[in-house]
C-alpha cells in the first residue's frame, strides 16, 4: 500500500479514485471518483440502485471497497496493493480518520430507550471520553441550533420524523466532524416534514459546513449545493456547477432523469 502521508491539497477534504465495490460478483460502482473540497457542498443524484448510498457508506468505511484510492484529509484510508485489490490503513487509523466525518442516515438511526438529549452526548461520552457536565451544554446549543431544544428530555418515539432526523443532525455535529454525509436525509419523511430539515442543512451550508449529499430533493440540489454529481448504473455520468448542471444538462441520461424529476 502507498504512503499514508499527506498528499492532496490542504482544502480538499476527500478525494475517491477509481472506487470498485460489488456484492456477490455483482459490480454496484464502476471506477467512481470524486474530490470534495473544504465548504462545499455537492449533492449526488440519481435513479435508485445507482450506487449513491453504496458510495457514500464506502467512504465513511460502512462498506469496504474492493479496489480504489480514499484520502480523507490528506490521510489514506484505502488503497490499491500490489495486487490491485484495496488494502486498508490499520484500524486505529481507520478509527481516527473516521471521527472526522459525521453520518446522517435516511432512518434516523435514534436509540429509542434514550432521550434526545442522551442520543445525542451518547457517542461523545463513549467514543470520545468527554465528561457529561462538558458535553450537555454543547449538545443543548446543538439542539437550539435545529430548533428542538424543547424536546431535550423526550423519548424518539414522542416525536416527528422531521424532528428525529434534526435530532439525528445534532447528534452527528455533536462529534464535531469536519465533513459531513447525508444518505436520503428526507427521504423516510412526509412531504410537510421535508421543509424543516432541509432549512437546517441549508443553514449548515451557510455556516460553510463541508457536505456530501445523496438526495432526490432538486430544489435543494439546485439551489444549495456548489456541485451536482448524476449518478446512473454505478458510474459518475456528469457533474457540474448547479446552476448550470440544471440549465444546461449534456448527457441523454441525465436529460431524461432530469425530465422525470423536475
Amino acid at each position: 500500500m502507498q504512503s499514508t502521508t499527506r498528499d492532496t491539497s490542504p482544502d480538499t477534504m476527500i478525494s475517491a479514485q477509481n472506487i470498485c465495490k460489488g456484492f456477490g460478483g455483482v459490480p454496484v460502482l464502476r471506477g467512481v471518483s470524486l474530490e470534495l473540497a473544504r465548504g462545499e457542498v455537492v449533492a449526488i443524484i440519481g435513479p435508485s440502485g445507482s450506487g449513491k448510498s453504496t458510495f457514500l457508506r464506502c467512504l465513511n468505511h460502512l462498506e469496504t471497497i474492493d479496489s480504489g484510492r480514499i484520502l480523507i484529509e490528506g490521510d489514506t484510508l484505502a488503497d490499491n496493493g500490489a495486487d490491485g485489490r484495496a488494502q486498508y490503513v490499520p484500524e486505529a487509523q481507520i478509527r481516527r480518520i473516521g471521527h472526522k466525518m459525521g453520518m446522517v442516515f435516511q432512518s434516523f438511526n435514534l436509540f429509542p430507550h434514550l432521550t434526545v438529549l442522551e442520543n445525542i452526548i451518547e457517542a461523545p461520552v463513549i467514543v470520545k471520553g468527554m465528561k457529561r457536565e462538558q458535553i450537555v451544554p454543547k449538545a443543548e446549543a446543538l439542539l437550539r441550533k435545529v430548533g428542538l431544544l424543547e424536546k431535550r428530555d423526550a423519548y424518539p418515539n414522542r416525536l416527528s420524523g422531521g424532528q428525529k432526523q434534526r435530532v439525528a443532525i445534532a447528534r452527528a455535529l455533536a462529534m464535531e466532524p469536519d465533513i459531513l454525509l447525508f444518505d436520503e436525509p428526507t427521504s423516510a419523511l412526509d412531504p410537510e416534514l421535508t421543509g424543516e430539515v432541509l432549512r437546517t442543512m441549508r443553514e449548515l451550508a451557510q455556516e460553510h459546513m463541508t457536505m456530501l449529499v445523496v438526495t432526490h430533493e432538486m430544489g435543494f440540489a439546485r439551489e444549495v449545493a456548489n456541485r451536482v454529481i448524476f449518478m446512473d448504473k454505478g458510474e459518475i455520468v456528469e457533474q457540474g456547477a448547479s446552476d448550470a448542471f440544471f440549465a444546461a444538462p449534456q448527457h441523454e441520461r441525465t436529460k431524461a432523469f432530469l425530465h422525470n424529476m423536475l
